[in-house]
């Protein structure tokens, strides 16, 4: 299928899941194919061949915007130890290391295609040892306790098999002080996730895993959510 196409039914898709997640009418093109649009869903879970390498292309792009706005929520400095959860296509790591210029990035994808697409987004950070990327599942993480200053989710908690047990994770590799942030589209929260689709929820299960100084910023217009726990 043209590249083109898949464009058009990834706009497709992301508008069907914003009629259903943010539950604001929406009525796409009668000739939509779901069929496709439930491969493209199961594809931005876990991307896999040159339909996933495509999808996360397109991905990079789509979400560089909430991103940098994400970050202007943050602090970093210049030598922090940064996981991004959830690395996608790259894109993210390549604005993390901008924001901490001598520190080190580490990214951890479930899909492999994810890995492979991340590592040649960011090759030269990875041929320095700036940039460091691999296969991983949240929930078990290969990582030392009190590890990293930094944890970032943009747009892949919704995904996580146990949102909990991932969570109980991060906090566990985070240093004291550490800050955990998950940021995404509200309605693709909405949509994808049974429980914990709320702010207030999210917020009471990093408090019960002992996050504190808890932050929620949201972006109305965008529709975009910002929620940070310090450990």
């Amino acid at each position: 299928m043209a590249p083109f196409i898949l464009v058009l039914y990834y706009v497709a898709l992301n508008l069907l899941l914003y009629d259903i997640g943010s539950k604001e009418p929406f009525l796409l093109p009668r000739r939509i194919n779901f069929n496709l649009l439930n491969k493209l869903i199961e594809q931005a879970k876990n991307p896999r061949g040159k339909l996933g390498s495509f999808m996360l292309g397109i991905m990079n792009s789509a979400h560089t915007e909430m991103n940098k706005w994400a970050f202007e929520q943050m602090t970093f400095r210049e030598n922090m130890k940064i996981l991004d959860i959830g690395c996608g296509g790259g894109r993210t790591i390549q604005l993390l290391s901008k924001q901490s210029p001598n520190g080190k990035i580490y990214g951890i994808d479930y899909s492999q295609q994810a890995v492979n697409n991340s590592i040649k987004a960011n090759k030269r950070d990875v041929a320095t040892g700036k940039v460091h990327i691999c296969q991983a599942n949240v929930i078990d993480l290969a990582f030392p306790n009190n590890y990293f200053d930094v944890a970032t989710a943009f747009q892949t908690h919704y995904f996580w098999p146990d949102l909990e047990n991932g969570v109980k994770e991060v906090y566990r590799v985070l240093k004291p002080e550490g800050s955990f942030s998950i940021v995404a589209e509200v309605y693709k929260i909405n949509y994808h996730m049974d429980s914990y689709n709320t702010k207030e929820e999210i917020e009471q299960c990093l408090k019960r895993i002992g996050f504190n100084k808890i932050t929620i910023i949201e972006n109305k217009t965008k529709k975009w959510i910002c929620i940070k726990g310090i450990k």
